[in-house]
């Protein structure tokens, strides 16, 4: 196998977690830094429209940093998906084929069902609540519980902060729900 074929198939979780997991050291031995992503918007926020909000006003060129982690991951996530994109169309589970047929969705081409995300379905109750209210569920979530999934699930509970653990079970939790009982109610409009 070249290294083109390694690198453009999914990698197992016990090398692709231990890696991800090892950024926390990392990030705190190099540079006494920690590892999340929500804070990159409070940083462009400072930096672009600080104004007269006290939440923006602080030194965000300390924090700089952060901004070409966030960087590179969009960069690694664009060359990826030009250089390492499989031609070969998404397979999923036919019992999942089946639950979304179910309401309506026949469409799954990619990672996300065009007939559900696009502009026109934007202009839909449905697509106004997954994507709209969504949304703003999820940057406000974020901020409530002072960070995201993968600050608290990978930097929180590495370093052992119990208002990490409590925020990664009420994301799992919130998770199982909303996959399990608002989802298909939401689905069914």
């Amino acid at each position: 196998m070249n290294f083109g074929e390694w690198i453009s198939r999914p990698w197992p979780w016990y090398v692709a977690g231990p890696l991800i997991g090892l950024t926390v050291p990392a990030l705190l031995v190099l540079g006494n830094k920690s590892f999340g992503i929500s804070s990159s918007f409070r940083h462009i926020c400072a930096a672009c429209f600080p104004g007269n909000v006290p939440f923006f006003q602080y030194d965000w060129k300390k924090e700089a940093w952060n901004l070409f982690f966030v960087a590179g991951i969009l960069l690694g996530a664009v060359l990826a998906t030009q250089l390492l994109a499989n031609p070969q169309p998404l397979q999923i589970s036919p019992q999942l084929s089946a639950e979304l047929a179910g309401y309506g969705i026949t469409e799954h081409n990619g990672l996300l069902p065009s007939q559900l995300f696009n502009w026109p379905a934007l202009l839909t109750l449905r697509g106004l609540i997954t994507m709209v209210l969504g949304g703003f569920l999820v940057g406000f979530g974020t901020r409530y519980a002072g960070g995201c999934t993968s600050g608290h699930a990978i930097m929180g509970l590495s370093t052992l902060q119990w208002p990490s653990l409590i925020a990664t079970c009420c994301f799992m939790i919130g998770g199982f729900v909303m996959a399990n009982l608002i989802l298909p109610f939401i689905l069914s409009l």
